[in-house]
């Protein structure tokens, strides 16, 4: 990591892409024009909307975090991407579903103007949607240097200066780690041998990370997560991030979790059900998918809660989650946790909560901060693994054998002390004695 001299001035334009223009990425594009018109606020982003103590309490030094750290204006930002239908955002942002038609209408122009690219899709790994703007390629290594031709015809064409990428697409089947994945020379080889092991994340990651684009994983698949891709990004000096948008249901386990277990509140079972009617949904009514999406959402609770240190209190725990399609929901996410607790002498306890909520709407700020950072990131000389921005994410991406850190309010100290670090400031460690010392 470097201090301040080293980072470069944001100049220029920032190309964000998107494989995926869905109910989040058009949500994301469509927030960012309306904030730019005045039309509503990008609440939720701590880029644009947060701000970072510097020094002391008692210095009063409270700046706005875009004023601290050299980040990219929303001004500055050019959208694209890929994706099977080819609706332009506009229309997919009309049949999503989620923000006011009046809304849409009004930046109708801007977002009618964005259509995406062919996508490259593999129907064994997405099974329960199809369309037709999918790439043709004869092998997976020929689908890499066809998204690498489309990343550097979009910087030339819409002469931007640096580029970003997030995974905003469906989440894939389950699938394990195999000996393909450990060097970046066996993972080459399985794309020229159309390898099935080799998932459209794992390409389009391969191809962002070659064309020196940082690439953060919005989904729980196995992605960039492997040696191969954590290797050939740090090779080429390319910041990469995942996993998982960390959004509804998880969001408040990572709430939740860190306040039961700072007070030493044991936990019996913690029962978590959702329903939800957007394409994620439809996507995450196959087996496969959920699977996947499952392994990341029982993470959460164990690296909150250490069980293995707390035996008496969470050793013995039940944690189930459910998800089921429902389409009347569309965008509209609902979730119930029932969490059985036990306290003083082992009296038992409930708490239950039904948390009604937009997905698309909490994914949003999620995009635009990692893009932001992830480009900072790349300014400052930063490569590979960012741990630092496990804020963002439900299985936040680690160096091999480094437990994750899944507590929400651990993961914001670590993200504000990085931003710190990077401009020469003195990290916060909140201890607070020198102030009755002195």
């Amino acid at each position: 990591m470097n201090s301040n001299q080293n980072i470069k001035n944001p100049e220029g334009k920032l190309g964000i892409l998107t494989p995926g223009m869905g109910a989040v990425s058009t949500t994301f594009i469509a927030g960012i024009f309306a904030a730019k018109k005045g039309l509503g606020k990008p609440i939720g982003s701590i880029s644009q909307m947060g701000k970072i103590r510097l020094g002391k309490r008692t210095d009063n030094r409270n700046p706005d975090v875009k004023d601290f750290v050299p980040l990219a204006s929303m001004n500055d930002m050019i959208f694209g991407g890929w994706d099977i239908f080819s609706e332009n955002t506009y229309d997919a942002s009309m049949r999503a579903g989620v923000l006011d038609k009046g809304l849409l209408y009004s930046i109708k122009d801007e977002m009618s103007a964005i259509k995406p690219m062919a996508a490259v899709f593999d129907h064994k790994f997405v099974k329960n949607i199809s369309g037709k703007n999918i790439k043709s390629e004869k092998t997976k290594m020929d689908s890499a240097n066809a998204l690498m031709a489309d990343i550097k015809k979009f910087k030339l064409d819409n002469n931007c200066n640096r580029m970003v990428m997030i995974w905003c697409a469906s989440t894939e089947v389950y699938t394990k780690e195999l000996e393909i994945h450990q060097t970046i020379e066996n993972f080459e080889t399985a794309l020229q041998e159309n390898h099935p092991a080799i998932s459209p994340s794992m390409i389009y990651a391969y191809a962002s990370i070659k064309s020196g684009v940082p690439f953060a994983n919005g989904a729980p698949n196995l992605t960039i997560d492997i040696p191969a891709l954590i290797e050939l990004a740090k090779q080429l000096n390319v910041p990469i991030a995942g996993k998982d948008f960390k959004t509804g249901q998880t969001l408040m386990k990572t709430i939740l979790g860190p306040g039961l277990k700072t007070r030493l509140i044991g936990i019996d079972g913690w029962f978590s059900t959702n329903i939800l009617g957007n394409r994620d949904g439809e996507v995450l009514d196959d087996a496969g998918a959920f699977k996947t999406k499952e392994v990341s959402k029982l993470s959460v609770l164990d690296s909150i809660l250490e069980p293995d240190k707390y035996p008496e209190l969470y050793k013995d725990m039940c944690h189930k989650v459910r998800i089921n399609y429902y389409p009347p929901k569309g965008d509209d996410k609902e979730s119930w946790d029932n969490i059985d607790i036990f306290g003083w002498l082992g009296y038992k306890m409930q708490i239950k909560v039904n948390f009604l909520c937009k997905d698309s709407i909490l994914a949003a700020p999620v995009v635009l901060d990692l893009a932001l950072f992830m480009d900072l990131a790349q300014r400052a000389n930063m490569k590979g693994i960012q741990e630092w921005l496990s804020f963002y994410f439900k299985s936040p991406q680690t160096k091999e054998g480094l437990e994750p850190i899944h507590d929400i309010f651990l993961q914001k100290v670590k993200l504000e002390n990085t931003l710190r670090y990077l401009m020469g400031e003195t990290l916060i460690t909140h201890l607070g004695l020198d102030y009755y010392e002195e």
